[in-house]
């Protein structure tokens, strides 16, 4: 068996043991996940972990989230296939090639240069063109971009994300982690015409978000 078709096996491994059982029922999020490589997300240590149920580091302090919250975050953002979707956390960049797979464009914001860049290269070089990348501080949005139809923030928030009262579009939806730095909720934000309506998903753990809005450099701890 090639190295190919032994990822291929722990993809489908992967969504019919870690995320069908768990609830993940969108049959596009499920045929992106099995088909995305996660395994060129990682450092090539890492790459036999690629497909297991557990995040693993980036390097910089940041994580690449597991396959079952990056489907289930991607699940609650019900996406049609004409969504622009702002992304607060390039990261490695799997869960930008996820959102890629199932919106029409997405822009996407890191904070950390190397990480940023290095997500960019990455992407660029698997042949995603519908990808806008910025290095700032995602913390306050994109308002030159706005309004968004979707939102999805991939590092625990101290609070709900100020911003979305100008940059998320009236029946645009939000996904963001909310609590303290060491266990958050998952809520999804709705903006409704008379304000956000939240629903609380799941309990998580998500390295801390660092900018003006979020946590200070060095705080969390």
């Amino acid at each position: 068996m090639t190295g190919q078709s032994e990822y291929s096996v722990s993809r489908r491994r992967m969504v019919e043991e870690q995320l069908r059982p768990r609830g993940i029922h969108d049959p596009h999020v499920l045929r992106i996940m099995e088909a995305v490589p996660r395994h060129l997300f990682v450092d090539p240590t890492f790459a036999g972990r690629a497909y297991s149920d557990h995040a693993l580091p980036i390097g910089q302090e940041q994580t690449i989230s597991q396959p079952y919250i990056v489907a289930l975050m991607t699940q609650a953002l019900e996406l049609t296939g004409d969504e622009k979707v702002l992304e607060i956390g390039t990261g490695s960049g799997y869960q930008t090639a996820i959102l890629a797979e199932l919106a029409d464009r997405v822009f996407t914001i890191e904070r950390i240069p190397s990480i940023g860049h290095q997500a960019k290269e990455r992407l660029t070089a698997m042949g995603y063109s519908t990808i806008v990348f910025r290095i700032s501080d995602g913390t306050v949005g994109w308002k030159e971009m706005a309004p968004f139809d979707r939102v999805i923030v991939t590092a625990g928030a101290p609070k709900i994300p100020a911003f979305l009262d100008e940059q998320l579009r009236i029946g645009g939806t939000c996904v963001v982690p909310v609590g303290d730095p060491s266990n958050q909720n998952l809520v999804r934000i709705t903006r409704a015409e008379d304000g956000l309506r939240e629903e609380v998903l799941c309990s998580c753990t998500f390295v801390p978000l660092i900018g003006r809005e979020g946590w200070s450099q060095g705080e969390p701890g």
